[in-house]
């Protein structure tokens, strides 16, 4: 697999130490547990990263990513905990009453999502308080690990896309594919580290929402997720060497659909 450009000069960067990668302020507990978990991924993985140079290192930032394995998440925090920054994730609120899942994630600030309730757009006004404080807010469009039968991104649900317009904050696409292998499929199976796995990461430019800034309507949330469906495929087509297909899963009819334009 061809490698882009910058990926070789920072494949150790994973193994720099945490206090000299991230030296930024964060609750004691998270840096701990990032600490050890730094350690064990590099145990028992490897690290295909870019320098995520298009990753702003200060103010208030929405990192999208595709959802494909139940170990992405600890990865992606790796790779985002490694170029600077703290990421606070949204999930589903029923990760916060697994044990030990729930305590870590309220150890570490990450915000549950109370999905097919009232108390559902709460998540979002949290994480806007998070953005404001400079924070990074980690979002997976989809929400839920792609159900694609070939593990592409799906179509986005509106929560990324509304955080984004209502806020202005930069959105920042990043393509992953490696952790599908630990722990393949939706449902919850113990993680498969041989053959040993590679993490593969890249960050690209922010999508670009400016004409949309500020909409809130249904026709620019639309736009704005599909955009950002669109920038984040094209990253896991440079990481699979392959093409993306010209449809897009919709799990709402269970099949690939026409991709929308994002105009």
């Amino acid at each position: 697999m061809c490698h882009d450009p910058g990926v070789t000069s920072s494949l150790a960067r994973a193994r720099v130490p945490l206090r000299v990668a991230n030296p930024t302020s964060v609750q004691p507990a998270y840096r701990r547990m990032a600490r050890f978990g730094g350690w064990l991924l590099r145990v028992l993985t490897d690290q295909d990263w870019d320098d995520a140079a298009r990753l702003p290192r200060t103010g208030g930032v929405i990192v999208v990513s595709n959802h494909i394995s139940n170990f992405d998440p600890p990865a992606l925090a790796h790779y985002l905990i490694w170029h600077g920054r703290w990421p606070r994730a949204l999930g589903k609120s029923d990760l916060w009453k697994v044990p030990v899942i729930g305590w870590l994630a309220r150890r570490t600030g990450q915000i549950p999502v109370e999905r097919g309730t009232e108390r559902a757009s709460d998540a979002l006004v949290h994480a806007r308080e998070a953005l404001d404080a400079g924070e990074c807010i980690v979002i997976y469009p989809e929400g839920t690990i792609t159900a694609d039968p070939d593990t592409w991104p799906m179509t986005a649900r509106p929560g990324a896309a509304r955080l984004a317009l209502s806020t202005g904050c930069p959105v920042v696409p990043v393509g992953q594919w490696g952790a599908n292998f630990v722990m393949p499929g939706k449902k919850p199976v113990w993680p498969r580290f041989r053959p040993r796995r590679t993490m593969r990461f890249r960050t690209g430019a922010p999508v670009d929402l400016s004409d949309l800034d500020g909409r809130q309507d249904a026709e620019a949330v639309a736009a704005a997720g599909a955009r950002i469906t669109a920038a984040i495929t094209e990253l896991v087509a440079q990481l699979r060497g392959i093409d993306a297909p010209a449809d897009v899963y919709d799990i709402r009819v269970g099949r690939r659909v026409e991709r929308a334009s994002g105009r």
